[in-house]
């Protein structure tokens, strides 16, 4: 597969004015809002509309990732390829994350659900529910990493769906105006039987039970929501409603496809933070990274940060390789979950590590980088855990079903 590794040209103003908000708009409330749990960034909201006008004047590639559809083929070898909204969105995350992991994913139509959308949906759908901010919910009590073990239930009646259930750790679950709500039509047919739905706020039957406080991105609300007897219509349910047993888990798992590159990408941006700042506390502290010199003749502080720059590194090319698949319609579970299991152990791993190597100032509140090695933890936990993603590298690898490798 042949991949160009420099930044398209034609993305550089994107990438450009999202750290241009990073750094202006995002960074200096940063603190503010890991303080302020739960408190809405109303600072986002001007945001939300300058990002609402760029791509209403066709001046942006779109504020979500577009993902493999189900209905599409790959791409033909040697058919040409092209870069689209996929790769926009990981290099712009990664910006944006430079600024704030909470932040982002606080945006005003900016949701998990919103790929899962542009994943799943149909034509129609897509425009039904063009423009909304929407949530994700999956996991359960008791049902966390094995997504296929799913409770909530759908159950059809005349033109709605009847969905009972509890979901928790919903990301921006309380703050979007829609969740996307995976669901079993029915539990005796098992993966196959597992759909997602798209429940606007407000229907009678959902509420917002709670909302957690977390270890890091405390910008982003996380919400507990339960249904009891939640009507919904039944166009709601994304793709086909038809249980295909053959297929089984592949169709809503095609989500994911979609959103860990995302993932990767946040893990990226935040890991890249923790690095320029180190950077410059080490030169500040008489401590100069040679690039030009093998780590083996530098000071133990120089050695470990390249080591740091070369796991970024890695993982940045996997998330860039994930993203330009889905733009070219090639299949990328391996490749997505390669990204997602790369980059978020190399978050924890350099945030952790930059608080380390700066001491008494890495620790303290006087910078962001104990804020940071909080808010990377997640990264390599949501959208599947770092040991979720190295079974399904494995089982791809190998060639191997879910119920041969476990």
């Amino acid at each position: 597969m042949a991949i160009n590794l420099e930044d398209p040209k034609k993305f550089r103003p994107l990438v450009g004015q999202a750290h241009q908000v990073a750094m202006n708009m995002l960074r200096p409330i940063s603190r503010k809002y890991d303080r302020a749990e739960h408190a809405y960034p109303k600072e986002l909201d001007m945001l939300a509309a300058m990002i609402d006008g760029l791509s209403d004047s066709g001046a942006s590639e779109g504020a979500g990732a577009a993902g493999v559809r189900r209905d599409e083929k790959p791409s033909e070898q040697g058919a040409g390829t092209k870069n689209g909204a996929n790769l926009a969105s990981v290099m712009s995350i990664t910006e944006m994350c430079w600024g704030d992991v909470g932040l982002l994913l606080s945006m005003p139509r900016q949701g998990l659900g919103n790929s899962a959308i542009a994943s799943v949906a149909d034509e129609e759908q897509l425009k039904k529910f063009d423009g909304v901010w929407a949530g994700m919910a999956i996991t359960e009590p008791g049902t966390g990493s094995d997504s296929a073990n799913i409770k909530t239930t759908a159950v059809l009646d005349g033109d709605e769906y009847v969905i009972n259930g509890e979901k928790i750790y919903v990301t921006s679950g309380d703050r979007a105006d829609h969740i996307v709500v995976w669901a079993t039509l029915d539990r005796d047919l098992g993966r196959a039987a597992i759909k997602s739905f798209v429940v606007a706020k407000g229907t009678p039957g959902m509420r917002v039970d709670r909302l957690e406080h977390k270890l890091g991105i405390r910008a982003s609300d996380t919400a507990t929501i339960i249904f009891e007897n939640c009507r919904v219509p039944k166009e709601n349910l994304l793709g086909s409603p038809e249980v295909d047993v053959k297929q089984g888990f592949a169709g809503a798992m095609a989500t994911f496809d979609n959103t860990r590159p995302l993932v990767a990408a946040m893990a990226v941006g935040c890991a890249r933070a923790a690095l320029d700042l180190t950077r410059g506390l080490l030169a500040e502290a008489g401590t100069t990274v040679d690039y030009d010199r093998p780590a083996i003749v530098q000071s133990a502080a120089a050695a470990k940060f390249l080591q740091m720059e070369s796991d970024w590194e890695g993982a940045y090319l996997l998330m860039l390789q994930a993203a330009w698949m889905a733009d070219n319609r090639q299949p990328n579970s391996l490749e997505a979950s390669m990204a997602k299991a790369k980059a978020g152990r190399v978050g924890s791993d350099i945030t952790l590590s930059c608080v380390e190597l700066a001491g008494s100032i890495g620790y303290s509140e006087a910078e962001l980088l104990e804020k940071w090695s909080r808010d990377s933890k997640i990264l390599d936990i949501f959208e599947g855990t770092q040991q979720i993603q190295q079974l399904i590298v494995a089982r791809r690898i190998l060639g191997l079903s879910s119920a041969e490798l476990k």
